[in-house]
């Protein structure tokens, strides 16, 4: 007779993706980055940010202050964290990475 297999707890694997997002805080039920960038670097991340969400639905806060750039994705008033919050936070990883890599001659 096989073992069953046990369901793995959503609010755990959550938190096994948060851990590997080295450098998001999360505040109650909202994930937070800054990420420090030069103005066309902000624009680029922004446009990439806002095609990912819009295809998850989602709507990040993204502001501009002294050279850096803030997001925040969650709803003050959820309830939760949603596998698409963190899998947007993880695309931004990706995002950023590729808006401030140096670029060949």
């Amino acid at each position: 007779m096989r073992a069953r297999r046990q369901r793995v707890n959503r609010s755990d694997y959550l938190s096994d993706a948060l851990t590997l997002l080295s450098g998001w805080t999360q505040d109650g039920v909202q994930l937070k980055r800054e990420l420090a960038c030069d103005d066309s670097q902000h624009a680029a991340l922004t446009e990439r940010i806002k095609v990912a969400a819009d295809t998850l639905r989602i709507r990040p806060s993204i502001r501009r202050t002294d050279g850096h750039t803030q997001i925040c994705l969650g709803d003050r008033d959820g309830d939760t964290l949603t596998d698409g919050e963190v899998a947007l936070a993880a695309r931004i990883e990706d995002f950023y990475r590729t808006v401030t890599a140096p670029h060949g001659p």
